[in-house]
C-alpha cells in the first residue's frame, strides 16, 4: 500500500496539487484498495477524522486521481461508481450481485485472451473491461441458512 500511496502522492505533488489532510485521507483510502469504494463510502470514512469535508472534495480528488490514472473508475448502470486505486488499469473483477462486493481475480489467461484478440481481429485493443456477475460465498452461505 505504501508504494501505491507514494506513486500516487508523487503524481499530485507532480502537478502541483496541494496535498491537504483532506486529500491525503482520501488518498489513502484509494490506495489501501480495500473494496472498491464509492465516492459517498469514502467521503463517510474521511468524514470521521474531518467533519468539515464536502462530498465535493472527495469528488475532485477522487476525479484528479481517475485524469492521472491512478485510479480505475468502474461505472455501473444502477449509479454509485465504484473505485480501484490499487490496480488503476484494466483487469477482471468478480461483482456479487447480492452484496456488491467486488474482488480481483488474478487470471493469466487474460494475457493470453487479450493476443488472441490482437491477432484474430487486428485491433489495437487500449482498453478493455471484464466483469463476471454471481453470488459471493458469504451471500451463499446466508441463503443457505434462511
Amino acid at each position: 500500500m505504501q508504494k501505491r500511496l507514494d506513486r500516487m502522492l508523487d503524481k499530485l505533488k507532480a502537478r502541483d496539487f496541494r496535498i491537504t489532510p483532506q486529500r491525503m485521507a482520501v488518498v489513502k483510502i484509494l490506495a489501501a484498495g480495500y473494496g472498491h469504494p464509492t465516492v459517498e463510502s469514502i467521503y463517510e470514512k474521511v468524514r470521521k477524522n474531518f467533519p468539515t469535508i464536502s462530498v465535493a472534495t472527495v469528488y475532485k480528488t477522487v476525479t484528479l486521481l481517475k485524469e492521472l490514472n491512478e485510479v480505475l473508475e468502474l461505472g455501473f448502470p444502477q449509479g454509485s461508481n465504484r473505485y480501484d486505486g490499487s490496480k488503476p488499469y484494466p483487469h477482471p473483477h468478480l461483482i456479487c450481485t447480492e452484496c456488491g462486493k467486488i474482488v480481483d481475480p488474478d487470471l493469466a489467461s487474460l494475457t493470453d485472451m487479450t493476443q488472441e484478440l490482437i491477432s484474430d481481429t487486428g485491433f489495437h485493443i487500449v482498453s478493455h473491461r471484464l466483469d463476471f456477475f454471481g453470488v459471493c460465498p458469504d451471500c451463499q452461505r446466508k441463503k443457505r441458512k434462511a
